[in-house]
């Protein structure tokens, strides 16, 4: 398959003060093939989030180079970043970040129309996708009467609205019970099989890398192994 994600060197580090700080990524490499579903495991400060926020372009390394779909975008700037994270990755957070005054549809048609849709356009597309993720019962229900699992469920569509080939999510199981996990897994990976879109996820649950296709494992800024399921 082809590479739809590749970090080549990659390294970043953080100033915490005037003679202290931290190298969170010291020349870490890997490639995300285009329909995989991969996880990416390893210890606090090990780098996981830090590579995965470089990857979707939300943050620049301070060497190395990223390649999305083979364009190299490390240097991408101004609107044109805008487009690429708007349109072309997708993103889950463990917090869920939903605006709580907007219900379920109006929080995953917002995304849409940040991205250049229609009103009437987002909200049918908002529609289709929450019915998706099986909650076409609650697109008016603001995020204070959804569950843990279905504000999750909302966050999944509102990162599939515009298209995006792949989605990154970073500990986007960590607030949920192991049932709730579960049901997430599965919709990421229904979503996974029936569209062909990608998912990149951070996670510490062994049990979240152990529904993938690959466990991407990371140890002080570096990529150190990246295991089939199979293997």
């Amino acid at each position: 398959m082809a590479s739809i994600v590749s970090v080549v060197g990659l390294e970043k580090r953080y100033r915490l003060g005037k003679d202290n700080f931290v190298d969170a990524l010291r020349g870490a490499s890997l490639e995300i093939e285009e329909g995989e579903m991969a996880a990416i495991m390893g210890p606090s400060g090990s780098g996981k989030s830090t590579l995965m926020h470089i990857a979707g372009c939300l943050d620049r390394p301070d060497a190395g180079e990223v390649w999305l779909r083979g364009r190299r975008v490390d240097g991408v700037r101004g609107t044109e970043l805008t487009r690429i994270r708007a349109r072309e990755v997708g993103f889950i957070f463990q917090g869920f970040n939903l605006i709580s005054t907007m219900t379920a549809l109006e929080n995953v048609a917002l995304a849409a129309e940040y991205a250049g849709s229609s009103r009437k356009d987002a909200a049918r597309a908002a529609a289709e996708l929450l019915e998706t993720v099986g909650l076409a019962d609650r697109v008016k229900h603001v995020p204070s009467e959804l569950s843990g699992g279905q504000q999750q469920r909302v966050a999944i569509a509102r990162a599939l609205v515009n298209g995006p080939r792949i989605v990154m999510g970073d500990e986007p199981t960590g607030d949920l019970d192991t049932a709730t996990s579960d049901e997430i897994v599965s919709a990421m990976r229904a979503v996974n099989r029936e569209r062909g879109t990608t998912f990149l996820i951070v996670t510490h649950n062994p049990e979240v890398a152990a529904a993938c296709d690959r466990t991407i494992r990371m140890r002080d800024g570096v990529v150190e192994t990246a295991e089939s399921r199979t293997a």
